[in-house]
């Protein structure tokens, strides 16, 4: 993600913004995408002990997680105001010294960052411009799973990106969001070594779950 970019996702991703979704999540639990991922990787009893959540946001993910048996978390988000509502729940939570959070954008920090049991992705390839190294760099550094959750490639979710990407530059605003051809990501995943577990789709995403080709 050029820095321009890495920038405007900052500014897009507001405390007020992240206060609302912390708030929603402390009331209702996991939501959509996060949801899916998460009763996948159940279902399929995946048991990391370490995780690196790419594009966390307020840390949905790893908050689950640390509870359901993974040691490690390293939380890695290039909005500000999203780091530090994750913060402030992994304190309430008692995960302190469990978790190192990162604020920045993966590929430009990719060498300064381990590799992890599970890698995740949630609603990050949609804010990303450049489809491929974000995918064989971050596919890199998964050990054993790789989960990611992306738009679907379909007509009107194109249409509603391109409405949404209007408006911001009406108003301003450089964040934009893009829908990348599913069938490329999907071949970039088995380029990088993974074979996919599940595949879940709703009207709008798309959800895979993959293991390492030759991992236990």
């Amino acid at each position: 993600m050029p820095s321009c970019h890495c920038v405007a996702t900052d500014r897009h991703f507001t405390p007020a913004r992240a206060q609302t979704e912390l708030a929603k999540y402390r009331q209702r639990g996991p939501s959509g995408t996060a949801r899916l991922i998460l009763k996948s990787l159940s279902d399929l009893a995946a048991t990391p002990r370490t995780l690196l959540d790419i594009g966390a946001g307020i840390g949905v993910l790893h908050h689950e997680l640390l509870e359901r048996g993974v040691g490690r978390a390293v939380h890695l988000e290039a909005a500000a105001a999203y780091v530090a509502a994750a913060e402030r729940e992994s304190a309430r939570r008692g995960h302190e010294g469990r978790v190192v959070f990162r604020h920045g954008d993966f590929v430009s920090l990719v060498s300064e960052l381990g590799s992890a049991e599970l890698v995740t992705l949630d609603r990050v390839v949609c804010c990303y411009p450049e489809l491929e190294p974000l995918i064989l760099l971050s596919a890199e550094k998964a050990e054993r799973y790789y989960v990611l959750s992306f738009p679907q490639d379909r007509w009107y979710v194109r249409a509603h990106t391109w409405w949404q990407n209007q408006r911001r530059e009406r108003a301003g605003n450089e964040f934009r969001t893009f829908v990348h051809p599913v069938t490329r990501i999907e071949t970039l995943v088995r380029t990088a070594g993974f074979q996919v577990l599940r595949s879940r789709r709703t009207l709008v995403w798309v959800v895979l779950v993959c293991r390492r080709r030759g991992g236990a």
